[in-house]
């Protein structure tokens, strides 16, 4: 797995919730990824799904990770999608990268969302 990428900030907080420095509500997890419930939901259901190794975006994630570590991230993420029964009426899933996309946290991450209708991904805002 790698661990190396000068870009990651060790401290995240996504960093210190894998290394349990951070406590967090546990969904699922696996041999790669740990799912866990977002402290500030903005759904009914809202679980956020992260890789072990260190990335810094879905980019960094996709560059780097192995395959075992995709394809296991992805499995869990569908995983969780089915046992949070999201499926049968719809869900958003969310993943920000880089600065003009909001990204809070730098450690690659999906939003889970759903549970009741979103609405617009986006407002119709220009410029």
């Amino acid at each position: 797995m790698p661990t190396s990428n000068p870009a990651y900030d060790p401290n995240n907080v996504f960093a210190k919730i894998l290394r349990g420095e951070i406590p967090a509500e546990r969904v699922c997890d696996s041999k790669h990824a740990f799912a866990f419930y977002d402290i500030s939901p903005l759904a009914p259901i809202h679980v956020l799904v992260i890789p072990r190794g260190a990335y810094t975006d879905l980019h960094d994630f996709i560059s780097r990770a192995s395959n075992e570590e995709i394809l296991d991230f992805w499995k869990l993420v569908d995983k969780i999608s089915a046992e949070q029964s999201l499926i049968p009426s719809g869900f958003r899933m969310v993943s920000n990268s880089g600065p003009d996309s909001g990204q809070e946290v730098p450690h690659f991450h999906v939003h889970l969302l759903g549970g009741r209708p979103l609405g617009p991904v986006l407002s119709s805002q220009k410029g």
